[in-house]
């Protein structure tokens, strides 16, 4: 058997699992083998970019009769990210205990070190969002109303139903321009309220709702004003408040990394009265953007459309964050949170003006950012960014579950996906943790019944998505993955996010192909009322709030994992096999009830085919 001198993962190595609060005491212990005769363990650790530090352990004990526990009881007094190992000196030589997988140590002489999460003692996320439902909308493309759409620009193109496609080839000019309406408003939204309550939405995301020249939204033209095909303020206001009375509570997109050229601030087609920073070196909103010598500009990934702010620029920073700001009045004209785009690309200075803005208004006003990788290590603005230690974000788009639970249901390796999991379970803060946004698809990616069936189906050319549509045998197998995949998005840490219409079964590659409208008289009915038994589920299982997560097995194609908290305590199964299976289950899940398909167990349950079962106690 391989010796493992040292797990962080567990207890009786490290006293706490996961990331920990500055000022928190912490026991780290080492097995060593007896017959090393072992004469000293030193602990190797350094805040992230700073010197080493060196700490002594102690022997304390005999396990067994031929390994050995040294430990030491330790303090990381400062938030921040933090990285260490171990070395130990025997008569015969000195070695090295490093990281291998699973947070597993192995002596080796050299290797990666463990990451070790330290946030603010302070750090606190709204309770409301814990063990919520979130619905993310593309407000084009949802729902229209009785009220007349308002079209005052001419350069708009409206689709005449909203069962055509979204256009997607580019103009005679080989540009696409994104200015084909199907007219979703607010009004639209709240008039469907009541169906997304049936889902057991709590949360509501809304993709870009201010002025804009392209359906998306964002290429920002004012911040100030709600686009007037949308609607106006108090359509905004009416939506908040009629939201509220459903339990259901507004986040809005903060799209602050760029503006449109065609803005009130930038002005480069001239459309508007002010002055724009393209106009003149005199406008009140040159110094929010870079030009250069030539004339031209930087941009958002090179989209001259999309001229880049300058977010440090305090002049900016006031306008969006400032007491007369753009977060301020939308805060306080009913919402209840921002998800910022690309927070990656936000630099330090501006993510804590806006959450210290925010905050200062309601402390359990909420802000997620959207990164996709694993937000505690992410390097990016030149250093190694600090969004969960308590200064920036509540939380952040949980992209590593969705790509982990998206390869699962391809490709059924449950070891990998069991690794995805711990470690961001691991490396996050829980209070992040629990307020992570678990997507399995959204507005940037393919729909997940596409993805589903046709890996990286967002990558192809546009005219092989355009006609790419799932057979009757696909789309019934996408179907079956994607009910036991919702499964995983509904039960693990964090709260599951719906990108509207995967529910009523919709279809399509990238954009524009994952932005059509809502089939609202071809929804897929049983998928739908599989979406609202796990809203049931989730709404009556307070372990899914903030229960501590366990991982029982993963292997043979099937997970199996524990939440639970002190009153509660729920056993999640799936099954990728493409047979059925019999899953013999631990002692404390015997004869207890089965709550995902009615019935009871046994010492056994079985498992169909790309299925899932869940068991409450």
């Amino acid at each position: 058997m391989h010796f493992i001198p040292y797990n962080s993962r567990d207890t009786r190595h490290k006293s706490i699992f996961g990331s920990t609060a500055a000022g928190d005491s912490l026991r780290l212990a080492v097995l060593m083998p007896r017959n090393f005769s072992c004469c000293k363990v030193t602990l190797i650790y350094h805040k992230d970019g700073e010197s080493e530090q060196h700490r002594d352990l102690f022997w304390c004990g005999m396990n067994g009769d031929n390994e050995e526990w040294w430990d030491i009881n330790f303090t990381f007094e400062a938030s921040g990210l933090y990285y260490y190992h171990f070395t130990y000196e025997t008569p015969f030589g000195k070695g090295n205990i490093f990281l291998r997988s699973g947070g597993c140590g192995e002596f080796a002489p050299t290797g990666n070190e463990w990451q070790q999460t330290v946030y603010k003692k302070e750090y606190v996320t709204p309770d409301w969002v814990k063990g919520g439902i979130m619905y993310q909308i593309f407000p084009d493309r949802f729902n229209t109303s009785q009220t007349p759409v308002d079209n005052t620009f001419p350069d708009r193109q409206i689709h005449k139903t909203t069962t055509e496609s979204p256009v997607w080839k580019p103009n005679a000019e080989g540009k696409i321009l994104n200015n084909d309406y199907f007219g979703g408003t607010l009004k639209g939204i709240e008039e469907k309220l009541p169906y997304l309550s049936e889902l057991g939405v709590t949360i509501l995301y809304l993709n870009p709702i201010f002025e804009a020249h392209s359906n998306h939204r964002y290429n920002t033209a004012d911040y100030m004003k709600i686009d007037p095909m949308l609607g106006n303020e108090n359509d905004f206001r009416d939506l908040c408040k009629k939201a509220d009375e459903y339990g259901i509570k507004i986040i809005l997109d903060g799209v602050f990394s760029h503006t449109g050229s065609d803005s009130i601030y930038f002005n480069r087609e001239n459309r508007y009265d002010t002055i724009g920073a393209y106009n003149s070196p005199d406008s009140p909103y040159k110094d929010w953007f870079t030009f250069k010598n030539d004339g031209t500009y930087k941009s958002w990934w090179g989209i001259d459309t999309l001229p880049e702010t300058n977010e440090d620029n305090p002049s900016f920073i006031n306008y969006i964050a400032g007491e007369n700001g753009v977060a301020r009045k939308w805060l306080e004209n009913g919402a209840a949170g921002f998800r910022l785009d690309v927070a990656d690309e936000l630099p330090d200075k501006f993510l804590d003006e806006f959450n210290k803005c925010v905050k200062s208004l309601n402390k359990d006003y909420f802000v997620i950012g959207e990164v996709w990788e694993d937000a505690t290590n992410k390097f990016s603005h030149g250093g190694r960014r600090r969004y969960l230690l308590g200064d920036q974000l509540d939380s952040v788009m949980n992209y590593p579950f969705a790509a982990a639970i998206l390869s699962f249901m391809r490709y059924g390796v449950a070891e990998n996906f069991m690794e995805s999991i711990v470690t961001v379970c691991e490396n996050y803060p829980p209070q992040a943790l629990h307020c992570l946004m678990n997507h399995i698809g959204t507005h940037d990616t393919a729909r997940v019944l596409t993805a589903l069936i046709y890996d990286s189906i967002e990558h192809k050319p546009r005219n092989i998505q355009a006609s790419c549509t799932l057979s009757p045998e696909e789309y019934t197998k996408a179907k079956k993955l994607l009910k036991a995949a919702t499964v995983l998005q509904y039960t693990l840490p964090g709260f599951p996010s719906v990108y509207y219409g995967d529910e009523a079964g919709m279809q399509g590659g990238g954009d524009p192909f994952n932005r059509s409208f809502f089939p609202w008289d071809n929804a897929d009915k049983e998928l739908t009322d599989w979406y609202k038994k796990l809203g049931n589920i989730r709404r009556n299982s307070s372990c899914l709030k903030d229960g501590a997560f366990v991982p029982y097995s993963a292997m043979l194609s099937c997970v199996a994992y524990k939440r639970y908290t002190e009153n509660e305590t729920m056993f999640v199964i799936v099954n990728r096999n493409n047979h059925e299976i019999d899953y013999y289950l631990p002692d404390e899940f015997k004869y207890k009830k089965e709550i995902l398909h009615g019935g009871f167990s046994s010492d056994f349950v079985k498992i169909d085919a790309y299925s899932a079962v869940i068991l409450k106690i």
